[in-house]
């Protein structure tokens, strides 16, 4: 076998857990063959450059060798070579999220608490003025008569 299917093969190199969501992707243009935007029906032989956009990471490897069949994960890694180029995105990527900050510690005020809401209600009590509140009534106007 000196060709096979770029479905088949992302599925046989695990790159997706089925076949159907590896021409899913390939048909939502994240995948690309020798710089070219791939079809499913596209055949890959052993030399060709293969780049798939995962999340935010772009993955780029060298196929290796061909398998029609999905075996064990040590064998599904010598299907394939990851250029130095994408190891050191993904390591980048792996030190920016792992020095980011925590989403949560950026809200400074989230849900008031009971005693929050309490004093809330407290503070809106004694301001309201209920004397000058608006009225759908017609004001009294002694020029009229």
């Amino acid at each position: 076998m000196d060709r096979l299917r770029i479905d088949k093969w992302l599925w046989a190199a695990r790159f997706f857990k089925t076949r159907s969501l590896a021409a899913e992707e390939i048909g939502k243009n994240r995948v690309q063959v020798n710089g070219d935007i791939a079809k499913a029906s596209r055949e890959v032989k052993a030399g060709d450059t293969v780049a798939m956009r995962m999340g935010p990471l772009t993955r780029t490897v060298t196929v290796r060798g061909l398998s029609g069949q999905r075996g064990p994960a040590p064998v599904a890694q010598q299907l394939y070579e990851e250029t130095a180029e994408s190891l050191a995105a993904q390591a980048a990527f792996r030190e920016m999220r792992r020095a980011g900050i925590e989403p949560a510690l950026a809200i400074e005020q989230g849900r008031p608490t009971k005693r929050d809401r309490r004093e809330l209600d407290g503070a809106v009590r004694q301001h309201a003025d209920w004397d000058n509140r608006w009225s759908a009534s017609l004001p009294e106007d002694d020029d009229e008569s």
